[in-house]
Parts: structure tokens; C-alpha cells; sequence
């Protein structure tokens, strides 16, 4: 019989600070894409195998200014954080790789590089998820346990991500705690640690009006709502940073007033998303799997 779900230490929630590292990794002719990403914050598309230095040069920003803003954060209010890289982005940035592997946090596989696997057939993605293990575990001294694609995946994906060693899968936005996800044409289930989109950065480019005070509003309220569930229930929040993002410097004073408020409360863990998946599994039984709703 599963047994009910607690956080150490009597914690009333886990927060789960997300880095999503893309840059390096995007699309461009220079590694030999059919065409360059689209500019971010005007979300203008340019189909022809042209070169987009300007746009190149947005995704540096995230390197060159936006991640020391983050890093100082992490640092002040020593955040473990779970870093979702696209391996390549890794291997050009190993400034990041070594802060991961020196200051305590969890590198998870965002692909090998930042880029749709949904199109792939079984043996090309199960080369993108190996050739993504053997990259992170060379750059960051730990091999990934979780995954996260870009936005699509395959009815392949998690088959594949448990055969080659994977703990847990984070393309899910359907609950605030972990879970015993089904797999396909496997009899073994896989432990989902949901993501959440609604409090991600990326709202930032989705919807232009945003301002910082507005996300980090949303922000707060998300926090608060579910520490008050988790007096009877375990609760998860998971908060989703971009370097390109949330480092621009009109932005990122709401990150650090997020993280002031997070961390003034005693009873929250601020973790990484593999020790959830472990702290889960550690108690959760079973194996029972969520039933479907479709």
C-alpha cells in the first residue's frame, strides 16, 4: 500500500528552481540547420538559410549578462538549482558546466542540443538521448537522471529515457507533486516530476504585456496557494528561469525578490528535481499509476 507523501524535515512544500540553458544550442546555419531560430522577443520568423547575427547576439546576451545575475542570485541565497541544458549549450559555456559541477547542482538533459526530437524515429532519438548523457556527464562530472525535450516528444520518449538510465521525465504539466507515470509498451512506470508553464519566464515573450512586478506576483501567489495545501498534502512549485530572460536587468531585481520571499519561510526546501524523484520514490510504494484521463 503507497504511503502518504512527505518532504523532509516536515517541509510544507518543495520548490524546485529550474535553469533552462538553450543558448549555444539553437538553431542556425552555422551548425548546419535549414534555418535560424526566430527572433525571441518579437517572435519574428525568417524561413531562408540566412544567417541572424542580430538574433545570434540575443542568445549571447543570456551567457555573457544574464547568467552572472543569475549565478550571483543562486550564490546569495544558496539555491541548489536543477539545471535543464541542451548539452552543446554546455560544452560552449563551460563556465556554467563547472559552476554545476562545483556548487551542488543537478545538470538534467534538455536533448543534445536545443531542438525537436518529435520528427526522430527510435534509433535517431535514442543517439540524441546518448549522445546528451555522454556530453553533460563529460562537461558537468554527473550523468542526467531527468529529461526535458523541447515542448514535443515522441510515443518513444520514455521507453528510450528508461532504458538508458533516466530516474525521471518532466514533460508533464498536469499535477503539483510527483507521480507514477504510464509508458508506453513497458510494464514498469516512470516517476513524472511535473513542470509548470504559468509561472515560467518565458511568459515574458508569450505575452509582451507582462511587466516583472506582474510575474512576480504570480509568482508569490502560486508560492503561497501551495504552501497552504502543503499543511495537508504534498506540494511542489516549480519556477522556470531562462538566461536570455529573466537576466535582463529590468527583470531580474523580480527573481531576487522571489527567492528573498522563498527562502524567508523555514518549512520550504529548495531542491533539486532528482532528489524529489528520489524522495519520492523512497516512499511511494507501489508503483501505482495515475489513471488516464483520456
Amino acid at each position: 500500500m503507497s504511503q502518504v507523501l512527505r518532504w523532509p524535515n516536515a517541509a510544507r512544500l518543495a520548490l524546485s528552481i529550474v535553469v533552462n540553458v538553450e543558448e549555444g544550442s539553437e538553431s542556425t546555419i552555422l551548425d548546419g540547420d535549414r534555418g535560424p531560430e526566430p527572433v525571441d522577443e518579437l517572435g519574428v520568423t525568417l524561413k531562408k538559410p540566412l544567417r541572424m547575427h542580430a538574433n545570434e547576439s540575443n542568445y549571447e546576451y543570456g551567457i555573457r549578462e544574464g547568467w552572472p545575475r543569475i549565478h550571483r542570485l543562486l550564490q546569495k541565497y544558496n539555491i541548489q538549482a536543477t539545471f535543464t541544458a541542451a548539452a552543446v549549450s554546455l560544452e560552449r559555456a563551460p563556465e556554467i558546466a563547472q559552476v554545476i559541477r562545483e556548487e551542488g547542482h543537478e545538470a538534467c538533459s534538455h536533448g543534445y542540443r536545443w531542438m525537436h526530437q518529435f520528427f526522430m524515429n527510435e534509433d535517431q532519438e535514442r543517439q540524441f538521448i546518448r549522445d546528451a548523457v555522454a556530453s553533460i556527464e563529460k562537461t558537468t562530472g554527473q550523468r542526467p537522471y531527468g529529461w526535458l525535450s523541447r515542448y514535443l516528444h515522441t510515443d518513444n520518449t520514455r521507453r528510450l529515457l528508461q532504458e538508458e538510465g533516466f530516474l525521471y521525465h518532466m514533460d508533464d504539466y498536469s499535477a503539483d507533486a510527483p507521480f507514477w507515470g504510464a509508458v508506453e509498451n513497458s510494464s514498469e512506470p516512470m516517476v513524472i516530476v511535473p513542470y509548470a508553464l504559468d509561472s515560467n519566464d518565458m511568459k515574458f515573450w508569450t505575452s509582451p504585456s507582462l511587466t516583472a512586478e506582474d510575474w512576480l506576483q504570480y509568482a508569490k501567489r502560486t508560492f503561497d496557494v501551495l504552501y497552504e495545501e502543503g499543511a495537508d498534502t504534498a506540494r511542489m512549485m516549480s519556477l522556470g528561469l531562462h538566461l536570455r530572460i529573466i537576466g535582463r536587468p529590468g527583470r531580474i531585481w523580480a527573481l531576487e525578490e522571489f527567492l528573498k520571499y522563498a527562502t524567508a519561510h523555514s518549512d520550504v526546501w529548495i531542491t533539486t528535481r532528482k532528489a524529489i524523484a528520489d524522495t519520492f520514490v523512497e516512499q511511494a510504494g507501489d508503483k501505482r499509476v495515475r489513471p488516464s484521463l483520456r
